[in-house]
Protein backbone atom coordinates (compact mmCIF):
# COMPACT_ATOMS: atom_id res chain seq x y z
CA UNK A 1 0.00 0.00 0.00
CA UNK A 2 1.01 3.25 -1.13
CA UNK A 3 0.53 6.52 0.74
CA UNK A 4 -0.16 9.39 -1.67
CA UNK A 5 -2.45 11.48 0.16
CA UNK A 6 -5.04 12.81 2.73
CA UNK A 7 -8.05 9.99 3.09
CA UNK A 8 -9.99 13.62 4.48
CA UNK A 9 -9.16 15.87 1.53
CA UNK A 10 -11.80 13.46 -0.68
CA UNK A 11 -14.08 12.17 2.08
CA UNK A 12 -17.23 13.67 3.72
CA UNK A 13 -15.92 13.31 6.76
CA UNK A 14 -19.37 15.09 8.10
CA UNK A 15 -21.26 11.80 7.26
CA UNK A 16 -18.51 9.44 7.29
CA UNK A 17 -15.64 10.40 10.47
CA UNK A 18 -13.21 8.16 9.39
CA UNK A 19 -10.12 9.82 11.21
CA UNK A 20 -12.36 9.22 14.41
CA UNK A 21 -12.53 5.89 15.77
CA UNK A 22 -15.59 5.72 17.12
CA UNK A 23 -17.05 7.06 13.41
CA UNK A 24 -14.30 5.01 11.54
CA UNK A 25 -15.28 1.38 13.36
CA UNK A 26 -19.47 2.62 13.01
CA UNK A 27 -18.75 2.88 9.21
CA UNK A 28 -16.49 -0.71 8.96
CA UNK A 29 -19.26 -2.20 10.75
CA UNK A 30 -22.41 -1.93 8.66
CA UNK A 31 -20.61 -2.26 5.56
CA UNK A 32 -19.38 -5.33 6.59
CA UNK A 33 -23.08 -6.04 7.71
CA UNK A 34 -24.10 -5.30 4.36
CA UNK A 35 -21.10 -7.43 2.49
CA UNK A 36 -22.09 -10.39 4.08
CA UNK A 37 -25.90 -9.79 3.77
CA UNK A 38 -25.85 -9.01 0.08
CA UNK A 39 -22.69 -9.04 -1.28
CA UNK A 40 -22.40 -5.22 -1.95
CA UNK A 41 -22.94 -1.65 -0.04
CA UNK A 42 -22.96 1.71 -1.20
CA UNK A 43 -21.48 4.77 0.99
CA UNK A 44 -23.76 7.54 -0.12
CA UNK A 45 -21.83 10.85 -1.21
CA UNK A 46 -18.59 9.64 0.19
CA UNK A 47 -17.20 12.43 -1.82
CA UNK A 48 -16.79 15.97 -0.59
CA UNK A 49 -19.86 17.65 -2.30
CA UNK A 50 -17.50 20.72 -3.68
CA UNK A 51 -15.58 17.94 -5.35
CA UNK A 52 -18.20 16.00 -7.61
CA UNK A 53 -17.82 18.39 -10.18
CA UNK A 54 -14.41 17.71 -10.82
CA UNK A 55 -15.05 14.16 -10.18
CA UNK A 56 -17.40 14.30 -13.36
CA UNK A 57 -15.21 17.00 -15.51
CA UNK A 58 -11.88 14.95 -14.86
CA UNK A 59 -14.12 11.58 -15.51
CA UNK A 60 -15.59 13.75 -19.06
CA UNK A 61 -12.31 14.75 -20.21
CA UNK A 62 -10.96 11.05 -19.74
CA UNK A 63 -13.56 9.54 -21.91
CA UNK A 64 -12.46 10.34 -25.27
CA UNK A 65 -9.68 7.84 -24.52
CA UNK A 66 -11.57 4.71 -23.76
CA UNK A 67 -10.95 2.05 -26.13
CA UNK A 68 -14.57 1.08 -28.02
CA UNK A 69 -14.90 -2.04 -29.48
CA UNK A 70 -18.65 -3.99 -29.76
CA UNK A 71 -17.83 -7.58 -29.15
CA UNK A 72 -19.95 -10.42 -28.37
CA UNK A 73 -18.82 -12.43 -25.58
CA UNK A 74 -20.07 -14.26 -22.55
CA UNK A 75 -20.65 -13.78 -18.68
CA UNK A 76 -17.04 -15.85 -17.70
CA UNK A 77 -15.12 -13.63 -20.72
CA UNK A 78 -13.64 -16.98 -22.07
CA UNK A 79 -13.20 -17.70 -25.65
CA UNK A 80 -16.97 -18.03 -27.70
CA UNK A 81 -15.20 -21.29 -29.16
CA UNK A 82 -14.61 -22.84 -25.25
CA UNK A 83 -16.11 -26.47 -25.15
CA UNK A 84 -18.66 -26.61 -22.92
CA UNK A 85 -22.00 -28.65 -22.51
CA UNK A 86 -24.96 -27.26 -24.39
CA UNK A 87 -26.77 -25.97 -21.93
CA UNK A 88 -24.11 -23.98 -19.73
CA UNK A 89 -24.41 -20.52 -19.20
CA UNK A 90 -21.30 -19.84 -20.79
CA UNK A 91 -22.82 -20.61 -24.22
CA UNK A 92 -25.19 -17.52 -24.50
CA UNK A 93 -23.87 -15.09 -26.24
CA UNK A 94 -24.01 -11.27 -25.10
CA UNK A 95 -23.14 -7.62 -26.30
CA UNK A 96 -20.63 -5.71 -24.71
CA UNK A 97 -20.87 -2.11 -26.24
CA UNK A 98 -18.93 0.05 -22.73
CA UNK A 99 -15.76 1.06 -23.42
CA UNK A 100 -12.81 1.41 -20.74
CA UNK A 101 -10.17 4.20 -20.26
CA UNK A 102 -7.19 1.57 -19.21
CA UNK A 103 -4.98 3.17 -16.04
CA UNK A 104 -1.91 4.01 -17.93
CA UNK A 105 -3.79 6.89 -19.51
CA UNK A 106 -5.45 8.01 -16.12
CA UNK A 107 -2.42 11.01 -14.98
CA UNK A 108 -1.47 10.76 -10.69
CA UNK A 109 -3.01 13.61 -10.36
CA UNK A 110 -6.72 12.94 -11.02
CA UNK A 111 -8.97 12.46 -8.10
CA UNK A 112 -9.98 8.87 -8.62
CA UNK A 113 -6.04 7.86 -9.06
CA UNK A 114 -5.07 9.90 -5.85
CA UNK A 115 -7.79 7.71 -4.40
CA UNK A 116 -7.23 4.48 -5.50
CA UNK A 117 -3.68 4.59 -4.48
CA UNK A 118 -4.18 6.58 -1.21
CA UNK A 119 -3.03 4.16 1.90
CA UNK A 120 -5.45 5.31 4.53
CA UNK A 121 -8.14 4.46 1.52
CA UNK A 122 -6.77 1.28 1.12
CA UNK A 123 -6.84 0.66 4.65
CA UNK A 124 -11.05 1.65 4.94
CA UNK A 125 -11.40 -0.59 2.13
CA UNK A 126 -9.75 -3.50 3.66
CA UNK A 127 -11.47 -3.56 6.72
CA UNK A 128 -14.44 -3.10 4.89
CA UNK A 129 -13.98 -6.25 2.98
CA UNK A 130 -12.36 -8.45 6.86
CA UNK A 131 -9.00 -8.42 5.11
CA UNK A 132 -5.53 -8.40 6.64
CA UNK A 133 -4.32 -7.16 3.40
CA UNK A 134 -5.14 -5.73 0.23
CA UNK A 135 -3.25 -5.16 -2.69
CA UNK A 136 -3.41 -2.71 -5.95
CA UNK A 137 -5.13 -4.82 -8.83
CA UNK A 138 -1.28 -5.90 -10.50
CA UNK A 139 -2.14 -5.29 -14.10
CA UNK A 140 -0.90 -2.40 -15.52
CA UNK A 141 -4.24 -1.55 -17.68
CA UNK A 142 -6.98 -2.47 -15.47
CA UNK A 143 -6.09 -1.88 -12.25
CA UNK A 144 -7.58 1.55 -12.42
CA UNK A 145 -9.95 2.32 -15.13
CA UNK A 146 -13.29 4.37 -15.96
CA UNK A 147 -16.09 2.40 -17.76
CA UNK A 148 -17.72 4.78 -20.29
CA UNK A 149 -21.11 3.67 -21.24
CA UNK A 150 -22.37 5.52 -24.39
CA UNK A 151 -26.57 5.78 -25.63
CA UNK A 152 -27.27 2.99 -27.21
CA UNK A 153 -24.72 0.64 -25.66
CA UNK A 154 -24.68 -1.83 -22.24
CA UNK A 155 -21.78 -3.63 -19.67
CA UNK A 156 -23.33 -7.08 -20.19
CA UNK A 157 -23.59 -9.53 -17.02
CA UNK A 158 -20.52 -10.74 -16.12
CA UNK A 159 -17.83 -11.86 -13.29
CA UNK A 160 -15.04 -10.02 -12.20
CA UNK A 161 -11.43 -11.72 -12.19
CA UNK A 162 -10.99 -9.62 -8.53
CA UNK A 163 -12.80 -11.21 -5.71
CA UNK A 164 -13.38 -7.37 -4.56
CA UNK A 165 -14.10 -4.40 -6.56
CA UNK A 166 -14.61 -0.87 -5.31
CA UNK A 167 -16.37 1.85 -7.92
CA UNK A 168 -17.65 5.12 -8.24
CA UNK A 169 -19.93 6.57 -10.30
CA UNK A 170 -18.95 10.15 -11.55
CA UNK A 171 -20.94 10.87 -14.55
CA UNK A 172 -24.46 9.17 -14.35
CA UNK A 173 -26.50 8.47 -17.70
CA UNK A 174 -29.83 10.41 -18.61
CA UNK A 175 -31.69 7.28 -18.70
CA UNK A 176 -30.92 3.91 -17.98
CA UNK A 177 -27.90 2.65 -17.06
CA UNK A 178 -28.77 0.84 -13.58
CA UNK A 179 -26.52 -1.15 -11.97
CA UNK A 180 -27.79 -4.60 -11.10
CA UNK A 181 -25.83 -7.74 -9.33
CA UNK A 182 -26.93 -11.02 -8.29
CA UNK A 183 -25.17 -11.26 -4.87
CA UNK A 184 -23.37 -14.42 -3.99
CA UNK A 185 -25.00 -16.29 -7.16
CA UNK A 186 -21.81 -18.63 -7.19
CA UNK A 187 -19.32 -19.33 -4.67
CA UNK A 188 -15.80 -20.42 -4.66
CA UNK A 189 -16.77 -24.07 -4.50
CA UNK A 190 -19.56 -23.89 -6.82
CA UNK A 191 -20.58 -22.25 -10.30
CA UNK A 192 -24.61 -22.89 -9.49
CA UNK A 193 -25.15 -22.84 -13.29
CA UNK A 194 -28.66 -22.88 -13.09
CA UNK A 195 -29.33 -19.91 -11.16
CA UNK A 196 -26.61 -18.41 -13.61
CA UNK A 197 -28.36 -19.14 -16.56
CA UNK A 198 -31.70 -18.73 -15.53
CA UNK A 199 -30.40 -14.23 -14.82
CA UNK A 200 -28.95 -14.91 -18.54
CA UNK A 201 -32.33 -16.14 -20.47
CA UNK A 202 -34.92 -13.65 -18.44
CA UNK A 203 -36.21 -15.90 -15.74
CA UNK A 204 -34.23 -14.81 -12.85
CA UNK A 205 -35.47 -11.51 -11.59
CA UNK A 206 -35.48 -12.88 -8.02
CA UNK A 207 -31.67 -13.12 -8.27
CA UNK A 208 -31.49 -9.22 -9.19
CA UNK A 209 -31.21 -5.99 -7.09
CA UNK A 210 -31.03 -2.86 -8.50
CA UNK A 211 -29.07 0.18 -7.01
CA UNK A 212 -29.91 3.93 -7.72
CA UNK A 213 -26.64 5.35 -7.58
CA UNK A 214 -25.22 8.86 -7.82
CA UNK A 215 -22.22 10.71 -8.04
CA UNK A 216 -19.42 10.58 -5.74
CA UNK A 217 -21.18 7.14 -4.20
CA UNK A 218 -18.47 4.45 -2.82
CA UNK A 219 -19.47 1.05 -3.53
CA UNK A 220 -18.17 -2.21 -2.41
CA UNK A 221 -19.10 -5.51 -3.45
CA UNK A 222 -17.78 -8.89 -4.30
CA UNK A 223 -17.60 -8.91 -8.17
CA UNK A 224 -16.34 -12.22 -8.55
CA UNK A 225 -19.32 -14.09 -7.60
CA UNK A 226 -21.91 -11.81 -8.14
CA UNK A 227 -23.36 -12.05 -11.88
CA UNK A 228 -23.57 -7.85 -12.61
CA UNK A 229 -24.33 -5.78 -15.37
CA UNK A 230 -24.74 -1.94 -16.32
CA UNK A 231 -28.55 -2.04 -17.91
CA UNK A 232 -28.81 -0.08 -21.39
CA UNK A 233 -28.28 3.73 -21.35
CA UNK A 234 -30.15 6.00 -23.65
CA UNK A 235 -30.69 9.43 -23.48
CA UNK A 236 -27.66 11.82 -24.48
CA UNK A 237 -25.46 11.47 -22.08
CA UNK A 238 -22.56 8.91 -21.09
CA UNK A 239 -22.35 7.10 -18.09
CA UNK A 240 -18.78 7.14 -16.49
CA UNK A 241 -17.67 5.14 -13.77
CA UNK A 242 -14.10 4.25 -12.15
CA UNK A 243 -13.53 0.85 -11.08
CA UNK A 244 -10.34 0.59 -8.41
CA UNK A 245 -9.57 -2.99 -8.46
CA UNK A 246 -7.78 -4.07 -5.38
CA UNK A 247 -7.43 -8.16 -4.75
CA UNK A 248 -6.11 -10.28 -1.46
CA UNK A 249 -3.19 -11.21 -2.68
CA UNK A 250 -0.77 -9.84 -5.15
CA UNK A 251 0.20 -10.43 -8.31
CA UNK A 252 -2.84 -10.90 -9.69
CA UNK A 253 -2.92 -9.63 -13.57
CA UNK A 254 -5.71 -10.06 -16.39
CA UNK A 255 -5.63 -12.83 -19.04
CA UNK A 256 -4.37 -11.93 -22.56
CA UNK A 257 -7.85 -12.63 -23.85
CA UNK A 258 -9.96 -10.70 -21.38
CA UNK A 259 -7.20 -7.75 -21.78
CA UNK A 260 -7.42 -7.62 -25.66
CA UNK A 261 -11.30 -7.51 -25.12
CA UNK A 262 -11.49 -4.90 -22.68
CA UNK A 263 -8.92 -2.60 -23.96
CA UNK A 264 -7.84 -3.30 -27.22
CA UNK A 265 -3.82 -4.28 -26.22
CA UNK A 266 -1.87 -5.88 -24.07
CA UNK A 267 1.44 -4.93 -22.67
CA UNK A 268 4.36 -7.46 -21.69
CA UNK A 269 3.39 -8.16 -18.46
CA UNK A 270 0.08 -9.80 -19.74
CA UNK A 271 2.22 -11.94 -21.56
CA UNK A 272 4.42 -12.92 -18.96
CA UNK A 273 1.77 -13.66 -16.88
CA UNK A 274 0.21 -16.37 -18.66
CA UNK A 275 2.03 -18.92 -17.20
CA UNK A 276 1.85 -17.96 -13.62
CA UNK A 277 -2.20 -16.65 -13.73
CA UNK A 278 -2.49 -16.13 -9.69
CA UNK A 279 -6.36 -16.94 -8.54
CA UNK A 280 -7.70 -17.95 -5.23
CA UNK A 281 -10.38 -20.33 -7.13
CA UNK A 282 -10.78 -22.94 -10.02
CA UNK A 283 -14.08 -21.04 -11.24
CA UNK A 284 -14.15 -19.95 -14.58
CA UNK A 285 -12.92 -16.89 -15.33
Amino acid sequence: MAATGDLDEFVDTARYPLSDPEGRRAVVDQARADLAERGCTVLAGFIRPELIETLRAQGAALAPDAHYEVERVNAYNIPLDTELPPDHPGQIVLERGNAFVARDRIPGDALIHRLYTDERFQRFVADCFGLADLYEFADPLAGLCLNVVAPGMSHPWHFDTNEFTVSMLTQPAESGGIFEYCPNIRSPHAENLDDVRSVLTGSGDRHIRRLDLRPGDLQLFQGRFSLHRVSPVSGAVQRHSAIFAYTDRPGVIGTVERTRQLFGRVLPDHLAARARLVRGDQLLD
